[in-house]
């Protein structure tokens, strides 16, 4: 006996060691729960449909509500959400939507035209202050009604003639108008609901917070902790539930993507946000079946503040973009298969040929500061450029950086916040040159250029040109697609000219995901309906 209770030991301590070794990972739990972990990179700042701006908000928001079509999960062609059908009229200005009777808000009240109607007026309500209500602007009425001109909701193009029939007027064809609509701030939001939690046209109203939150989507918020976790479950509201196989979503905001790749390596992650830069490389080399890069359509670039010192003169911005070498960011610093930006709208949209204005040429840049007045950059006030945390932002801002002190002699200081406080600072213009980037709404090159408008809620540079703006609303009212994209094209050469944005490169979406996940189908603009999501072997 005194010698089998050693090898006893040994027996239950390797039984214990591989019971530890076996330890369920949360991504194998997920899998057989049903529970999707998600990483969407950074904090969620909104909600609020209306009020949402960026990628990490769509991917939630996306869950919680639906609009009155949906995407398909493979290509992103409209197809009927809340409407079941709809009608469009010869002239390609009138729509009418029939909604279903069985669409429900997660209180369990039906989803009415009324819903849609009172959502719109929400959103163009002035005193919201809601970015993306010029993507509203399609419909009669909307623009006047927004900047105050019109008082009178009646006069925008859309009335609820029943219950379930919504009747929507555009001011002019939009043929992309469908594809629009899948866009968030088109979706209903609970306006009674809203109201019982402050005004309902004010920013800071309570009632996205979990318990309070009543949504139309596939799935309904149980918790919100700030920067740890956002949960989602399925709905039993939803009109389609019984296609939903997700039995629920957490979405981790992670802004450091060292960090988020070793939780995805150690089982804590089905998807990531992306991938540090660098490492697409090693994984390609071992061909993991674990990598994506799917193609985005999307432009990273850097906002310039106009009316701050010097930046207002296009001469001083236009020699910061040519001193930007955007090939060597591109292949020596994120090899991911981005692309070098040469206009601010990416290549790859039928029937647009974008104009290749952007290049690198430090003696026109050099030349341009002499003209400014700042030979060498010897006088010109320091910069600042600020990004929100990633490592990769600071890669790319370290070497613009760089390439600004040793092609001009300008000296930029850099500084980094967390995203919330950089969205906070560029609404209210407390900047100087800031890291954005602008994902397609929908797959069409006035989604870029319509940003730059005068009036537009994203613009945030205090630019504006009448030229500009006159060519996009004649491009808006032009039928003939070859016409459109020529006026389109002026459009951007002025814009790429005046520089108040620079173009740095147009993304793919590097990232990873376990094989466990289905449904998730590359697509231009990254959107992944839950619905048609769904976890196994």
């Amino acid at each position: 006996m005194s010698r089998a209770r050693p090898a006893l030991l040994v027996v239950l301590f390797a039984a214990a060691l591989a019971g530890c070794l076996r330890r369920e990972t949360d991504v194998q739990r997920g899998d057989r729960e049903g529970v999707l972990l998600r990483g969407v990179g950074y904090e969620v700042a909104d909600l609020d449909p209306q009020l949402a701006s960026g990628t990490a908000e769509q991917a939630v928001v996306s869950a919680l509500f639906e609009g009155l079509v949906s995407e398909d999960p493979a290509n992103l062609h409209p197809v009927p959400g809340v409407a079941s059908s709809w009608t469009v009229s010869a002239d390609g200005l009138t729509y009418t939507f029939f909604l279903r009777p069985e669409a429900r808000w997660s209180d369990g009240r039906p989803v009415t035209a009324g819903d849609f109607v009172e959502s719109w007026q929400r959103i163009l309500t002035p005193s919201l202050g809601a970015e993306n209500a010029n993507l509203l602007y399609v419909l009669q009425g909307a623009e006047a009604f927004h900047k105050g001109l019109q008082q009178d909701f009646a006069e925008v193009g859309a009335a609820a003639l029943d219950e379930h029939t919504l009747r929507v007027t555009l001011a002019h064809p939009a043929p992309y108008f469908l594809s629009l609509l899948t866009h968030w701030c088109w979706y209903p939001v609970p306006v009674a609901a809203i109201s019982a939690n402050g005004p309902k046209a004010q920013r800071g109203n309570a009632w996205t917070r979990a318990g309070r939150l009543v949504g139309n989507g596939p799935f309904v918020l149980r918790s919100w902790e700030p920067d740890q976790v956002i949960v989602v479950e399925k709905s039993p509201t939803y009109w389609d539930s019984t296609h939903v196989r997700l039995k629920a979503i957490r979405f981790f905001p992670i802004d450091s993507l060292q960090a988020e790749e070793a939780e995805f390596r150690s089982g804590q992650l089905h998807i990531t946000d992306a991938l540090p830069a660098g490492r697409a490389e090693a994984y390609r080399k071992t061909a993991s079946p674990l990598l994506r890069i799917d193609p985005y359509l999307g432009t990273y670039f850097y906002r310039i503040n106009t009316r701050r010192p010097c930046l207002g003169d296009a001469r001083i911005r236009r020699a910061l973009s040519l001193a930007i070498d955007r090939a060597a960011i591109v292949e020596k610093i994120l090899r991911g298969g981005q692309e070098p930006a040469a206009a601010f709208t990416p290549p790859g949209m039928d029937g647009y040929d974008p104009p290749g204005l952007l290049r690198t040429d430090l003696a026109q840049a050099r030349q341009l500061l002499v003209e400014a007045g700042y030979p060498g950059g010897q006088g010109l006030p320091a910069m600042e450029l600020r990004y929100n945390n990633s490592e990769n932002h600071r890669l790319v801002a370290e070497a613009v950086q760089e390439m600004w002190r040793r092609g001009l002699g300008v000296d930029v200081r850099l500084a980094n916040q967390e995203e919330k406080t950089l969205l906070a600072e560029r609404r209210t213009g407390d900047f100087q040159i800031l890291k954005s980037d602008w994902i397609a709404d929908y797959a069409d090159p006035a989604s870029f250029l319509n940003v730059w408008r005068g009036d537009s809620g994203n613009n945030f540079t205090g630019w504006s040109s009448p030229d500009y703006d006159s060519l996009l609303f004649a491009a808006a009212r032009t039928a003939d697609p070859a016409a459109r994209a020529a006026l389109l094209k002026k459009a951007e050469q002025i814009l790429l000219s005046e520089a108040p944005v620079i173009p740095i490169y147009h993304y793919t979406h590097v990232f990873l995901i376990q094989p466990s996940v289905h449904g998730w189908h590359p697509n231009l603009l990254d959107h992944h309906p839950y619905k048609a999501v769904w976890l196994g072997d």
